[in-house]
């Protein structure tokens, strides 16, 4: 048997240079294209994507903005963003606009004094402050209303990111009442007071809890009280888990984030935990609050002044340890302000400017078409009105 000769290995070939150099090249574009990204990840980051996805067919101008479309216009209207368009409520209508000016719902009410809008980025709670009737919607719907009955008032209503509502009304024989809606819009809680008088609630983000503000003489001193209560409790369980003295400053504003339970008032921010512990405060009674907005991830942004007229002022945010976390100061009017998520707005006559929480510019707009108010968005993307229209500015 005649035996093989084992074959050498065949040569190995010498890669095509060609090849080896668009391989370089390739790398050196990731390399170069993740350290542009790093550096610029406030302004280019997974926003930018979804603005691009969520307005591809939207008409925009190079600078970003959408053609301008007109609504009622008037004093006292309110206004929200409502998935991505804008709702307008007026004293006689409720309006639901889409990104595009497109009028996607219309509803004709009785009179609202004073209409207010509290909403998460789907849902939109519309009331009467004072008056007796709430409505609900969500998308281009009405889900929901509510209609109190004769002699009671609504002080406030408030509805969190998951759809729990908790609304405050003046009730007969009580000097308050709290009423705690799930999301399907079922009662979960009343709570009716005669000791206290209440001006506002806020429910936890679970749904767990309800936080209460109420005034009433604290050991012959008349001051503000912050009372939790937990929404499972029994009809006969009437006394607050926890409370706490918050003083006699004038409490403006309340939400109730995963982080806390935040107060702003007329000279300090106070946050507090799920069992009414202070866990963060900020004293700025130096100065003048002329605006604030508790909508920002993890921070209150305030702008304050040294005197109540005049441009100058500062604007700061401020974490939940009652710490400044940036400052930037203005020699001009701020027209309006208005924060979401990551970003804060801020429009002065003429010019519009967007920053991160840390006070970074994240993009500016020279041309405003003569607005007067924002509406920051979560996405980056923001919401300019004058007297009777608006316009969107998605920002490339």
């Amino acid at each position: 048997m005649e035996l093989l000769e084992p074959k050498s290995p065949p040569p190995k070939k010498r890669p095509n240079l060609f090849v080896r150099f668009l391989a370089f090249l390739t790398t050196l574009a990731l390399v170069a294209g993740a350290v542009f990204l790093v550096a610029n990840r406030d302004k280019y980051n997974l926003d930018s994507l979804r603005r691009w996805i969520s307005y591809l067919g939207v008409e925009r101008s190079e600078s970003g903005q959408t053609d301008s479309f007109s609504y009622e216009g008037g004093s006292a209207n309110s206004f929200a963003s409502l998935d991505g368009g804008l709702l307008v409520c007026s004293p006689s209508s409720i309006q639901l606009y889409s990104p595009g000016g497109e009028l996607v719902l219309s509803k004709t009410v009785s009179t609202m004094e004073n209409p207010v809008i509290d909403a998460n980025e789907h849902t939109a709670l519309v009331y009467d402050a004072g008056g007796r009737d709430l409505f609900v919607f969500s998308g281009t719907e009405e889900v929901f209303s509510l209609s109190l009955e004769e002699g009671e008032s609504l002080l406030s209503a408030r509805i969190n990111d998951n759809g729990y509502i908790a609304v405050t009304a003046q009730t007969s024989g009580y000097k308050g009442a709290v009423t705690v809606y799930d999301p399907s819009y079922s009662p979960k809680l009343r709570i009716s007071l005669s000791s206290r008088f209440v001006t506002d609630a806020v429910v936890s983000p679970s749904g767990d809890a309800v936080a209460l503000l109420t005034l009433g003489l604290d050991s012959s001193t008349f001051g503000t009280q912050l009372e939790l209560y937990r929404t499972n409790r029994g009809e006969e369980d009437v006394e607050p888990d926890y409370t706490a003295q918050v003083g006699n400053d004038v409490i403006l504003d309340l939400s109730w984030e995963s982080d806390g339970i935040w107060l702003v008032g007329e000279s300090t921010l106070s946050v507090y935990s799920s069992k009414a512990e202070r866990t963060g405060f900020y004293d700025y009674s130096g100065s003048y609050l002329k605006n604030y907005s508790l909508d920002a991830s993890g921070c209150a942004v305030l702008l304050l002044g040294k005197y109540r007229a005049g441009s100058d002022a500062v604007l700061r945010t401020v974490d939940g340890a009652g710490e400044v976390m940036a400052e930037h100061s203005y020699g001009e009017q701020v027209l309006s302000l208005s924060a979401k998520g990551n970003y804060i707005a801020v429009l002065t006559a003429g010019k519009l400017e967007i920053f991160t929480r840390d006070l970074d510019s994240y993009r500016s707009l020279d041309t405003t078409q003569g607005a007067r108010r924002v509406l920051q968005r979560a996405d980056g993307s923001t919401l300019l009105l004058n007297a009777d229209s608006a316009h969107l500015y998605v920002p490339n």
